[in-house]
């Protein structure tokens, strides 16, 4: 968990939540998905289909890949506001949601296969594939090997890398206080709907995560509360491969949007936020944060030397899920690079 401490929030989404699954049934219609989307189940190998969502729009093909333990409806609200200039779709990777979950197949050169596999029975040429966190993966191997299927690429804070060495940071997190190590837990109050549950993830992240992710995560107990994860831990495990790219080799354009959890640079508001008040436990936090923002200024260096080209945002105070809480920025420099290809 210490890997992500500058983002500790985004983890405890992606590991998941205990929650119980008992309860009686809920009276009532059955929840309906507002999304604007259409809905279809893409073979990609035998015994292998995939949930593809189509928010429709005209022009060139936008294509949304999630992050770890999340499905495309993440992008649900996000991705209408693209399709008055492009065609956007998102995919489900195997072993989430609505996509089958095969035993194996979770490997970043399978993955990426069965992105090619979707443009192809889609028939879409040259998409601009728009990844988050773990799907940054993907994207590097689609902009290295098969950089003449893609029309660009965009990390959206998805620029953590097996080249990475966290031996010192994580050595750092150990020492950090409890209470930033640990995130926070729902009460049973919170749990008590998937509205309640979406309500509670916006007072502790400051993000709205879409209703239709959460019932994607988790299952809905008889009595209308929220369940247990619907995807096994074996999934995502499988994913969690210590994967290295070499970015110089990256042939398509980049986007990238790299995020800083604090407004300023030092972590004083994480420390107010946190409650950190002796010296001992601010020198902690200072040089765990320090060591994470020079970790991170690497991966632009690195991330520069892209063959294609590469333009890196950085946002100060923004949330791992960049794309929910700096809507406005992401959406404009989404545009701005889109306009730019070919």
């Amino acid at each position: 968990m210490c890997r992500e401490m500058a983002n500790f929030l985004a983890r405890l989404l992606v590991l998941g939540l205990a929650v119980t699954t008992t309860g009686f049934a809920q009276e009532g219609a059955p929840w309906h998905d507002p999304s604007e989307h259409k809905v279809q189940l893409v073979t990609v190998e035998e015994g292998v289909k995939l949930e593809v969502l189509d928010w429709g729009g005209t022009g060139r093909p936008v294509v949304l890949l999630a992050g770890l333990g999340f499905t495309a409806h993440v992008f649900d609200g996000f991705a209408e506001k693209l399709t008055d200039s492009y065609h956007v779709y998102g995919i489900t990777r195997r072993g989430y949601g609505a996509s089958t979950r095969p035993p194996s197949g979770y490997t970043e050169q399978r993955l990426a296969e069965d992105d090619l596999r979707v443009f192809d029975a889609l028939k879409l040429v040259t998409p601009v594939v728009v990844g988050h966190s773990v799907a940054g993966n993907e994207l590097s191997q689609l902009g290295i090997h098969h950089f003449d299927r893609i029309g660009g690429l965009v990390y959206l804070e998805a620029l953590n890398d097996g080249t990475d060495d966290y031996t010192d940071y994580d050595a750092l997190c150990s020492k950090l206080p409890e209470a930033m190590q640990n995130g926070p837990a729902p009460s049973p109050a919170d749990l008590k709907s998937f509205p309640a549950y979406r309500d509670w993830r916006k007072r502790t992240q400051g993000i709205s995560i879409p209703e239709s992710e959460l019932r994607n995560d988790f299952t809905e107990n008889r009595d209308g509360s929220v369940g247990s994860r619907t995807t096994p831990s074996w999934v995502p495990d499988a994913m969690m491969g210590a994967w290295k790219h070499d970015y110089s080799q990256i042939r398509s354009p980049v986007l990238a949007f790299v995020v800083y959890d604090t407004l300023d640079g030092p972590p004083q508001n994480q420390i107010q936020k946190y409650h950190v008040t002796n010296t001992t436990e601010r020198t902690i936090v200072d040089a765990v944060y320090g060591l994470y923002i020079g970790m991170t200024r690497i991966r632009i260096e690195r991330m520069k030397r892209a063959a294609g080209g590469a333009h890196v945002v950085e946002l100060w105070g923004a949330d791992h899920f960049v794309f929910l809480s700096n809507e406005a920025d992401v959406l404009r420099e989404l545009r701005g690079f889109l306009a730019t290809l070919r």
